[in-house]
């Protein structure tokens, strides 16, 4: 499930760029996928590929979109609008398809009552009032020590999926689901494969960390 939706990217840039057919190697070498796997992942979606040709972009859209559940509505409610809570809601692409903004949150008093594009900044409890059914997804863009009240807050107000820019884990019930996004993890990731290449670059093997002889023990085995 977690790869579907870079074959999802993939495949609707090959048909704004003109391409209606796309192989499973095409999809592999942009996603940095093995190509087995990919036609392993295809398969569960049916009979989408012909052997010598490749899957076709627009039916391979259709059928994750409808896995997926991107043409349902799934209304949204942000949870602090620090920096990258306004970015996420002035951003294109963001609210796109059936994700539909239907409310802003934050607990500071200065900020309730404007605007951030198009919303107006509320309460949680304002929300609540307000909507005539709970939101589908959070999306907690908080520092980190006020993610756990607001992850609370959002499972109060009905919501059973959370995508959390916070870097913190969060403690909910069995039944919320939770995504993480922690751009300085992501960061440490670069970091440490940037490192790597300039080892190999460098063939100095007595510069080589424990994780880096660890990992080439394993890629070896």
């Amino acid at each position: 499930m977690a790869r579907l939706p870079l074959y999802l990217r993939i495949a609707e840039e090959s048909l704004r760029a003109g391409t209606a057919t796309i192989s499973s190697e095409e999809l592999a070498r942009a996603g940095g996928i093995n190509s087995a796997k990919v036609r392993k992942d295809l398969s569960l979606l049916g009979s989408l590929g012909t052997r010598g040709t490749g899957y076709d972009a627009a039916s391979l859209v259709m059928a994750i979109d409808e896995i997926l559940g991107v043409t349902r509505d799934w209304p949204v409610v942000i949870a602090g609008v620090g920096n990258l809570g306004r970015a996420l809601v002035n951003a294109r692409g963001f609210f796109t398809g059936g994700y539909r903004l239907v409310g802003i949150v934050d607990t500071e008093p200065s900020l309730l009552g404007t605007m951030v594009g198009t919303s107006i900044v509320e309460t949680f409890e304002a929300i609540e009032q307000r909507l005539a059914s709970p939101p589908a997804i959070g999306v907690i863009t908080t520092p980190a020590e006020a993610a756990q009240d607001a992850a609370q807050a959002l499972v109060r107000l009905g919501v059973r999926s959370i995508l959390n820019f916070a870097p913190r884990f969060l403690e909910v019930p069995s039944d919320v689901h939770v995504r993480y996004v922690d751009l300085s993890m992501e960061l440490q990731i670069l970091s440490y494969h940037a490192t790597l290449g300039r080892e190999d670059e460098q063939h100095d093997v007595a510069s080589v960390s424990p994780i880096r002889s660890v990992a080439s023990k394993v890629q070896g085995s």
